[in-house]
């Protein structure tokens, strides 16, 4: 798997955005970055060989065709733990209830298997 992929905004419908890449597309649930633009995307499905379709995870005011966009190809990883207990966050794990920044070292994938009912505890 590529350290990085590089693609280009190619259509936009409202919470909808294509995305063309040179090379290998980033697997499904991939957080994409328009860069020159606070978007974040995450990949929903590939739609042809070089082409992947999106959701927008913030406005798509102002985006447009041609922006550049570049992704790891990893998934949406949140912060977990103590300090988040309490705490209101955004999907990207971004704190959004005012307060101070979180601050934790253990960070999970949002698209993950849930634990086997045997390592649940009952509350």
């Amino acid at each position: 798997m590529p350290e990085s992929f590089n693609g280009t905004v190619v259509k936009i419908s409202g919470p909808v955005v294509d995305v063309r890449f040179t090379g290998d597309l980033p697997p499904v649930n991939a957080l994409l970055t328009v860069t020159d633009h606070d978007c974040h995307l995450e990949v929903a499905a590939h739609i042809a060989a070089d082409t992947v379709r999106t959701v927008a995870l913030e406005a798509t005011e102002g985006l447009r065709c041609g922006l550049a966009v570049t992704s790891d190809g990893k998934g949406i990883r949140v912060p977990v733990g103590p300090s988040v207990v309490g705490r209101v966050i955004d999907e990207l794990g971004r704190p959004i209830d005012g307060r101070w920044p979180i601050e934790s070292d253990l960070y999970r994938p949002i698209h993950r298997p849930a634990p086997a009912l045997a390592e649940q505890r009952p509350a």
